[in-house]
């Protein structure tokens, strides 16, 4: 059974826009605004003129609430999913439709070095709870890793349910050659009626390479 959700932005004294979000609960798990999802989303509104005129990439994207907010803020946005996830990918074309907002749809499986990812330039990267299957963490952050060292400067911000202490994204950080340039507390960014619908231990970090990773790109890319 599909249901629509809507989601609104702004102000305490008004609203600035609402997104709808077509959700499907039964069917699969990527059809289904997690709570993630809206914090990485109100994270976007607040940082409206950080994203309006820049390419944003959402991995994992599903409903992609935080990629449409992104859109609607004025960034040039690609919302991705597992290339095998054909109903969620078709669900993320028709609620950019549902949405009057033209965000490109792409099939990107993590971990896979396909045209798919040689195509993206973002400055921003947005993953909302992508830390949920252990197995496929080191796929995520390979793609990950890819992505900031093809596109100097560009930054990671993902959202996630902190089940078991910051030391697990720690050492992938660390894995990979990463790094935590910003750590808050999920809850801190909402406003408290959206809050108060929510549960649950969020965090949002944005991550970027290190120095040496920098330099050893740099060093490639001089060669």
């Amino acid at each position: 059974m599909k249901t629509i959700s809507r989601h609104f932005f702004g102000d305490s004294e008004k609203t600035a826009f609402s997104i709808s979000i077509v959700e499907n609960m039964k069917e699969d798990y990527g059809l289904f605004v997690w709570p993630c999802s809206i914090v990485l989303a109100e994270y976007v509104w607040q940082h409206k003129l950080r994203f309006s005129g820049n390419n944003v990439v959402e991995l994992g994207a599903g409903t992609c609430l935080p990629g449409l907010v992104a859109a609607k803020v004025g960034s040039n946005v690609t919302l991705t999913d597992d290339a095998n996830r054909l109903e969620v990918l078709e669900n993320m074309r028709g609620v950019c439709e549902l949405n009057n907002l033209k965000c490109e749809v792409l099939g990107l499986t993590w971990g896979v070095w396909d045209a798919s990812i040689f195509s993206l330039h973002p400055k921003i990267i947005l993953g909302a709870d992508v830390l949920y299957d252990a197995q496929a963490f080191d796929d995520l952050f390979a793609t990950v890793t890819f992505l900031l060292q093809s596109n100097p400067g560009s930054v990671f911000i993902t959202t996630y349910h902190n089940r078991s202490g910051h030391h697990l994204i720690e050492f992938l950080m660390v894995k990979w050659g990463l790094k935590c340039v910003k750590l808050l507390d999920g809850f801190s960014l909402l406003p408290s009626d959206k809050a108060a619908r929510l549960s649950g231990n969020i965090q949002l970090a944005e991550i970027m390479l290190n120095d040496e990773q920098i330099e050893e790109t740099s060093s490639s890319g001089a060669r």
